[in-house]
């Protein structure tokens, strides 16, 4: 009753173990994941991934910085920009760094540093939102 979850960033592996379930965010919506998922791809958006322990049945959260996805026989690779486990993630920090570009937003100017400024906010809510979740 367990699916293989690889978690992948350019850089390092951060996830590669057994888990019962997850819950993703894709670029059209959120999708939960059991065992004998049908066979899937998908694009990855800036969100949080839930995951299901085996062990305990427990709720974990991770950070994912947008990437791509692939479901199939009962394994789930996730490569992405970058991630982070939830437990990995300073509070004190991420909440600087959410006022920090909330400001920089406020006084973007022109198209290219709001669309910058928008996805350094996106970035920076999701890495708070990934530690306040309670699954």
């Amino acid at each position: 009753m367990t699916l293989n979850l690889c978690v992948l960033t350019p850089n390092r592996t951060v996830w590669d173990s057994e888990v019962k379930e997850i819950i993703l965010s894709t670029n059209s919506g959120q999708i939960g994941v059991l065992k004998n998922h049908a066979p899937i791809a998908t694009a990855l958006d800036i969100g949080i991934l839930k995951i299901r322990l085996t062990f305990n049945n427990q709720w974990v959260t991770m950070a994912l910085m947008g990437g791509f996805a692939r479901i199939g026989n009962n394994e789930i690779t996730i490569l992405v920009n970058d991630a982070e486990k939830s437990s990995e993630i300073d509070p004190v920090e991420a909440q600087q760094t959410l006022k920090i570009a909330e400001a920089n937003l406020n006084k973007a100017e022109g198209k290219r540093q709001t669309i910058e400024a928008n996805l350094a906010l996106r970035r920076a809510r999701t890495r708070v939102e990934a530690i306040n979740r309670i699954p």
